[in-house]
């Protein structure tokens, strides 16, 4: 219930929420779902009226998904609902099949499927998720805002946040003529984040060497350009499909940073200039620009307020790693804000959240310069792209490059001499053919026990409803014995013998409390 106060002071709403969201993006409504699968009351907080636009949708949404960004949706049984990847192809590579059809680019250079050494992947299972299929903006925030509701997570549109202040016990958050209380607050608002500009926070990097655009036109003699990614002598073009487009100026961001309007007249001028054509546009529908400025907030939390997803590292979306990064981070901040809302956190678990996401930022960041400094229209950029393109055509390089794109690597320095420790948990599928993927529903962390050991169950038992125990052997164990797994899927613990018990003990008491 609303009380409406005198003057111009903003309506106040008495709830209490445990953690207020801004923005509905995929990052804010993800980040809501894991908040309230652990029993968090939450509110997202969405400037735009219409969660519908063109611009998140076919082609112009497409994103490719990573393997952790994968493996995180079949864990929270929201990879069955997507349905996009089931029936087209993705419209920004080729159309050839097996193996010389393309399975990603870096720099615009494909690596192919048959050069794709999986098997140096040795703790992918053969259970293993896809290593990355597509979605759009749009059918991702259909299927998190559905989760979310299902959750209780309460959603205002419309409302843009214009204003907070936070004391040592909450934050109260302004949007618009309302008012709102909660214990925290967490800018998932995008590039232009007002959490991060109000909250303080540093956000630091390297500025544009492009401007992007981003078109839907009509072209009056669409064969002059060729289809599929294009890199030329002055940027690069890519036509997904006839008057889909995506263009890449090297103008060092000048006109995304300037007030003119995109006119048919410009795009055209643009598109004339990077592809070398005379090529003709006789309607434009929409179009927008971006640059690749790489920046990093140098910090990701200031008191009661934290940051995820574009609002805490912008860079250039070359490969779509930007959205995984941005759910990679919800999903390692949702169950340690959540337990630390529980009072269920132990030291330093919060903090844990910067010094594990900020490094992966960080090499996002690396990635997406190093591109954008290959495709740049100098001589030396396209002598580095002539041997990157001989390297990626090998099968080593091209194992390593799709590792890369497809987050195979990606891993957190836990201090663990186990290899397998700060990894995703293999999906291992277990003697009645579940699988720990399955498992992981619940958003609960898991003891793997593949010996039914009882003394494991009894240090499980010791922390209460935070660690599932589970007791089964496995179809492929990998050569382990018992592992211990995070609410994320990571995993702090691993042994191939009999356990160490003092360290199970000093590995649980790092990520959760007794009782």
């Amino acid at each position: 219930m609303n009380t409406i106060l005198q003057g111009n002071k903003p309506a106040h709403n008495h709830i209490n929420y445990d953690v207020i969201i801004a923005g509905a993006g995929p990052v804010g409504l993800f980040l809501a779902c894991e908040l309230a699968l652990a029993k968090c009351s939450v509110l997202v907080l969405e400037k735009a009226d219409n969660p519908h636009s063109p611009l998140k949708q076919l082609p112009f949404g497409i994103r490719g998904l990573s393997a952790p960004t994968i493996e995180t949706l079949y864990r929270r049984d929201l990879l069955k609902d997507l349905e996009i990847h089931k029936r087209i192809k993705n419209p920004h590579q080729n159309a050839k099949q097996g193996a010389n059809r393309q399975a990603g680019h870096f720099a615009g250079i494909p690596f192919v499927d048959g050069n794709v050494d999986t098997s140096q992947w040795t703790y992918r299972l053969p259970g293993s998720t896809a290593p990355s299929l597509i979605s759009e903006i749009e059918e991702l925030e259909t299927v998190f805002t559905r989760r979310a509701e299902a959750l209780g997570v309460a959603i205002k549109r419309g409302l843009a946040i214009t204003d907070f202040q936070q004391t040592a016990d909450g934050v109260t958050v302004q949007a618009d003529d309302q008012s709102f209380q909660g214990r925290w607050l967490v800018g998932c608002d995008g590039a232009r984040s007002v959490v991060r500009k109000m909250g303080g926070f540093e956000f630091a990097g390297t500025e544009p060497e492009f401007t992007g655009y981003t078109v839907k036109a009509d072209l009056s003699d669409p064969e002059k350009l060729n289809p599929g990614r294009t890199v030329t002598a002055r940027g690069m073009y890519l036509q997904s499909q006839p008057g889909y487009l995506v263009i890449q100026d090297f103008d060092g961001g000048a006109f995304h940073g300037s007030d003119e309007s995109i006119t048919l007249q410009h795009v055209q001028q643009v598109l004339r200039h990077v592809s070398g054509t005379d090529v003709s546009i006789s309607t434009l529908h929409t179009a927008t620009t971006w640059t690749d400025r790489a920046r990093q907030a140098t910090t990701y939390r200031n008191g009661r307020v934290l940051l995820a997803g574009d609002a805490a590292h912008i860079h250039a979306p070359l490969g779509g790693q930007g959205l995984n990064l941005g759910l990679g981070d919800a999903m390692n901040l949702g169950w340690k804000l959540a337990a630390t809302i529980h009072n269920k956190a132990p030291e330093g678990l919060l903090d844990s959240y910067y010094t594990e996401r900020y490094p992966i930022g960080v090499q996002v960041l690396d990635w997406s310069r190093a591109q954008v400094a290959i495709m740049k229209p100098e001589p030396q950029a396209r002598a580095l792209h002539a041997i990157i393109s001989d390297l990626m055509n090998t099968r080593d390089g091209a194992t390593y490059f799709a590792a890369r794109v497809w987050g195979i690597f990606t891993h957190y320095h836990l201090g663990s001499n186990h290899p397998l420790a700060g990894h995703s948990v293999p999906n291992f599928e277990l003697e009645d053919g579940t699988t720990i993927g399955e498992l992981m529903h619940s958003g609960k962390s898991i003891l793997l026990d593949f010996n039914s050991n009882a003394s494991l169950k009894t240090l499980a038992d010791e922390y209460g409803n935070q660690i599932q125990y589970v007791s089964a052997s496995a179809k492929d164990q990998l050569g382990l014995s018992a592992v211990l797994i995070r609410p994320d899927g990571i995993i702090v613990w691993a042994t191939d013998s009999e356990p160490n018990y003092s360290e199970l003990q000093k590995a649980a008491d790092r990520w959760f409390v007794i009782g």
